[in-house]
């Protein structure tokens, strides 16, 4: 359907499933920052033990990948007082960790600039198979449904739909063949950008942003 995935990598991966990194290079996929592991979440660190954290991961993502990542999506979109400063103060550009818009916009940190570009937690397989034990055909309505209202919304002003899904859950063979038919409904649509988190965020930068 030409679509890019924009990975929200534990750079944990980079050191221990190598092959999954080899893939997603071939298929040109996006690297977004998610921290060393789901298992560690940010605000139970130290300020320097979190510090350290966010760049040891994008320093072994940048090794592995060969390139340093734009984006970042906090285990769990947890952060504290301090996250975003250390993001912005290692080159991150844009954040994922606040669902509460379907747009882009800024974001307050000590130096230079972040933004935040939109993610979900309500088109997102884990909360929505896991959480409410909903069915393939529901997630596939749901996306439809939420595909229909921006994009009408979007002639006015652009708006930003993510799908957020994590293969082990969403591509079990009886959810899979639901979520297919609506990748298929959106590719089928006019005038929709398919588009990665950095594509998003560069249009941004470039078109909107007034820090």
């Amino acid at each position: 359907y030409d679509l890019r995935a924009t990975v929200c990598l534990n750079s944990d991966i980079c050191l221990h499933h190598p092959r999954i990194i080899e893939e997603g290079m071939k298929r040109n996929w996006e690297w977004m920052g998610h921290g060393k592991t789901n298992a560690v979440h940010l605000p139970t660190l130290s300020p320097e033990a979190q510090r350290e954290t966010i760049h040891e991961s994008l320093e072994v993502i940048e090794k592995h990948t060969g390139k340093r990542p734009r984006g970042w999506l906090s285990p769990a979109l947890k952060e504290d007082w301090n996250t975003l400063d250390f993001l912005a103060d290692e080159g991150i550009d844009y954040i994922c960790d606040w669902c509460n818009d379907d747009q882009p916009y800024p974001m307050k940190v000590r130096k230079g600039k972040l933004i935040s570009v939109p993610y979900s937690v309500e088109i997102n397989d884990i909360p929505f198979f896991l959480g409410k034990g909903n069915s393939g055909a529901d997630f596939m309505q749901a996306i439809i449904d939420q595909f229909d209202v921006l994009y009408g919304e979007g002639k006015q002003s652009g708006r930003v739909m993510a799908i957020a899904v994590h293969p082990f859950i969403v591509n079990v063979p009886f959810r899979h063949k639901y979520f297919v038919k609506a990748l298929e409904y959106i590719a089928g649509q006019k005038e929709v950008w398919l588009t990665t988190g950095g594509e998003i965020a560069k249009w941004y930068y470039d078109h909107y942003y007034n820090g």
